[in-house]
């Protein structure tokens, strides 16, 4: 005797294959997941077990509700989303001192470890961020900031370092953008900043590269003191 599926299995198994797509990185952290009728088709379910199968990951960490704009994945760890979560109600200047401690370590690691790959990589999202500011493209410069000070951490190759990292950018994200819309065309670039830390990775001196990444996140402290 075949048993109808139980509203509560058909979630649970909606809510596993999402978490798939997440944790296979096929939807990377900080992008968009489709659209509610999209993934009613993708699954071949109905919208309110959709619902509730994004409601059961927003709930575990994994991703993110921002109104308006639609569904984002927060993180590709539940321990990450977790940690995530928290920060999220951190106050603006104890999340700059934490990525003060982070950043500076990262950046002297970066130093000593960084591969010609690592190079090219800070090269090219440094362009980027330059290019994109230039232009005024206020949105895209500050993903591409991120993805440059990203890209830093990863080039410590320290495995913790880039996941704690990872479970910070949103917060990140939503500091640097509190902040621009409170100060409106008043933001600096900071390019020169941001040329002297990625050259003095690109050159492996860790000790000018720590003093660069420890003088800009002073600097962004002070101004929110100011």
């Amino acid at each position: 005797m075949v048993r109808p599926v139980q509203r509560n299995s058909l979630i649970a198994q909606v809510t596993t294959m999402l978490r798939h797509e997440i944790t296979s990185g096929k939807w990377p952290v900080g992008t968009r997941i489709p659209t509610e009728p999209e993934l009613t088709e993708m699954t071949g379910t109905g919208r309110n077990t959709i619902r509730e199968a994004v409601q059961a990951l927003v709930h575990a960490g994994l991703l993110e509700r921002r109104q308006g704009s639609g569904t984002y994945v927060l993180s590709d760890s539940p321990v990450s989303g977790a940690l995530a979560t928290h920060l999220a109600a951190a106050a603006d200047r104890d999340v700059l001192e934490l990525r003060q401690a982070l950043d500076v370590t990262a950046a002297a690691l970066a130093a000593r470890r960084r591969t010609p790959d690592d190079i090219t990589t800070l090269r090219d999202l440094l362009q980027q961020r330059r290019d994109l500011a230039a232009q005024g493209n206020h949105e895209a410069s500050v993903q591409a900031d991120i993805a440059l000070h990203r890209a830093i951490v990863a080039a410590s190759h320290n495995a913790l370092y880039v996941e704690f990292y990872d479970s910070l950018l949103p917060i990140i994200s939503t500091t640097i953008h509190a902040h621009a819309d409170a100060h409106p065309g008043e933001a600096p670039h900071y390019d020169p900043e941001h040329e002297r830390l990625v050259q003095a990775i690109i050159n492996g001196d860790p000790d000018q590269a720590s003093r660069e990444a420890q003088q800009f996140l002073t600097s962004l402290i002070d101004q929110l003191d100011g």
